[in-house]
């Protein structure tokens, strides 16, 4: 109830420039209005909003808390604007207003609503327009969007994507889809691992196993390269000689030698057509720009942070000592980003990115907002390069670079999630077998049921479940902490996992083209209720189950811009499921298809929107909904 919140949030701010004028000017003109601190109500009992500024403005005023209330409510119930949204505020304890809104002003949303492809989310910037009206500033300053990048997935070139990069390309997809649902400019980057050390490492062994393979297109198996990898890696631990001719292959090709590029151009695009194939089958969109990228602009990170006098030499590499971080024995830590041998590392490809995407067209990117989704444990790495950029100037006013760490998967055992032999799970295999266990469990049920389905159907069904299955069940989960996978629980058709939302928009829906309603939910090409619904007049409620439905679906704009400022699709997900329960206890204790006529159009209004809300929520989630399950 976003909008609702804000025409509240107007109306107390008039209420407290007309009742303390003298006081509300000084304040205004010191930067710092009266604050009416309007918030939903922590309890429904409480009503739908409170406004709690009373108590905080009672010693600048120089009043009882509950004297200010009193002069507010006067003031509010003078405003017929505030008095056509709200029933009388009433005052509780030392001071607190409690604001319930009017049964119709709560219909008028939902209708609203229901003529409103984005379910009464607002465009980016929309709600800042409005505050900035409310508190006397110039809306007009406001931008409509921002320029935002995601950096998310981030695989390595000759590696597989294995269950580790789950997290962060869902979670990264995710975040991107709410933040252009809700109107940002937002580049969804691939910062591959795809130059450095492995790939000197690499060619030397290749030149020596397996020379086809730097010079014919797919003459390996990306699995065989894989096992390559790590033969190198193994000898480059161990053989002196070996760690000696690889880096002189790194030097070669970061010179530019034809033999080396082709080489290296080789390996890239074998790894990449292998990674677009989990992309596709994810709905993943990414730009790729691998670590190569920035390498023309390493040196001007070196000169930028000489030139700003952050740079220290420390036993021959060039450092910058961070703030407030120190080590073991007490001493400042330092961020290298010239090694004592000329060479350059993750941190100074990093900076050099920070620097690139903020600065402005054509020399960047012209970001506002950048967000790395990666595991937890390169926080401390971030924090210091963060800390570097920000020091070097290279972060504009207003802007803002954040990490969004997440956890662990691990197995049944609380560990890191391995297969039976040990080694890591690839993504290909794990998203494979959810599929598989899917289609197991939908043929056993079809023959249950009786039901003849054919092929496609059950390829589709199982498909989109077992997909959905593993990235509900991963975003569900607080992304800052270690979660356990289980395809039993992921793939239960009871709690809080795809199966059941995704079964219960096939539930939901059904009922409305029961009902007659004669317009399929959903959100493209979405049209306005039928003429039979718009016919009986506005939308009427009584009963406390609709109202806690209705209460519920008005919800979902201020969870997308708490999803949008968090950076936490698990609220999302919380949020749909308990959607779910409340429409059921709604569809359990009350009548809708045997209703009689004005309430039984009122009902399949909640209804549609339910489903529409739902199928949109999940859809911000990268889950595709289904007709029939």
């Amino acid at each position: 109830m976003l909008s609702v919140f804000h025409r509240l949030s107007e109306r107390l701010q008039l209420a407290l420039d007309f009742s303390f004028p003298e006081q509300a000017a000084a304040a205004r003109a010191a930067g710092r209005p009266l604050d009416p601190q309007l918030v939903a109500a922590s309890k429904p009992e409480f009503g739908d909003f409170q406004a709690n500024g009373a108590l905080a403005l009672a010693k600048p005023l120089g009043l009882k808390p509950r004297a200010i209330a009193e002069q507010i409510k006067a003031c509010l119930q003078a405003d017929p604007a505030f008095t056509s949204l709200c029933l009388e505020p009433e005052i509780a304890g030392p001071g607190f207003l409690n604001l319930r809104l009017r049964p119709e002003a709560l219909a008028a949303e939902v209708a609203a609503r229901l003529a409103d492809p984005r379910l009464g989310v607002p465009w980016a910037g929309t709600a800042a327009v409005l505050a900035s009206a409310a508190s006397g500033g110039d809306a007009g300053l406001v931008s409509p969007a921002e320029p935002v990048i995601v950096d998310f997935s981030s695989p390595n070139i000759a590696k597989e994507m294995h269950v580790g990069h789950l997290r962060s390309t869902i979670i990264g997809d995710a975040l991107a889809r709410v933040l252009e649902f809700r109107g940002h400019q937002v580049l969804r980057l691939n910062h591959v691992g795809d130059w450095g050390t492995q790939f000197g490492m690499l060619i030397t062994h290749l030149k020596q196993v397996a020379p086809q393979a730097l010079t014919t297109a797919d003459a390996v198996d990306l699995g065989d390269l894989v096992a390559f990898y790590r033969q190198a890696k193994a000898r480059f631990d161990a053989d002196e000689t070996f760690q000696t001719t690889a880096r002189e292959e790194v030097v070669r090709l970061q010179g530019g030698d034809p033999v080396s590029r082709r080489a290296w151009q080789l390996l890239c695009e074998q790894s990449r057509r292998e990674f677009q194939a989990i992309y596709d089958r994810l709905d993943i969109r990414l730009t790729e720009r691998g670590e190569s990228f920035y390498n023309p602009y390493l040196e001007a990170v070196v000169a930028d942070l000489d030139a700003s006098g952050l740079l220290v030499q420390d036993d021959g590499a060039q450092c910058v000592f961070l703030e407030g971080v120190s080590g073991k024995e007490g001493k400042p830590l330092p961020v290298i980003v010239q090694k004592s041998d000329g060479g350059f590392n993750y941190a100074t490809t990093d900076l050099a990115a920070i620097r690139y995407r903020f600065a402005a067209p054509p020399a960047g990117d012209g970001a506002r907002r950048v967000i790395y989704v990666t595991d937890a444990g390169q926080a401390s790495h971030f924090a210091g390069v963060f800390q570097v950029a920000r020091r070097a100037g290279w972060i504009p006013a207003g802007s803002r670079l954040e990490h969004v760490p997440f956890g662990l998967v691990q197995g049944g055992d609380g560990k890191k999630l391995k297969t039976r032999s040990g080694d890591t799970v690839r993504l290909k295999d794990l998203l494979d077998e959810a599929v598989e266990r899917c289609e197991a469990d939908l043929r056993r049920r079809l023959a249950e049921e009786g039901r003849a389905e054919g092929e496609e159907f059950i390829r589709q069904v199982a498909t989109t479940v077992g997909l959905a299955a593993v990235k509900y069940a991963d975003l569900s989960q607080n992304r800052t902490t270690n979660y356990q996978f289980s395809f039993d629980r992921m793939l239960a058709l009871q709690g809080n996992t795809a199966p059941y939302l995704l079964y219960a928009v096939v539930r939901i829906a059904g009922i409305v083209r029961k009902g007659g309603d004669g317009v399929e939910t959903g959100i493209q090409g979405r049209q306005p209720l039928a003429a039979s619904t718009a016919a009986s007049g506005p939308l009427s409620f009584s009963e406390p189950q609709e109202w806690a439905l209705v209460r519920q679906l008005l919800d979902f704009d201020a969870v997308i811009a708490a999803v949008e400022d968090e950076l936490l699709p698990n609220r999302l997900c919380a949020y749909l499921f308990e959607l779910s329960q409340v429409f059921n206890r709604f569809y359990d204790q009350v009548p809708v298809l045997k209703a009689p006529p004005v309430a039984r159009e009122s009902r399949l209004a909640l209804c549609r929107l339910t489903a529409d809300t739902l199928k949109l929520g999940l859809g911000l989630l990268g889950i595709a909904t289904l007709e029939r399950m």
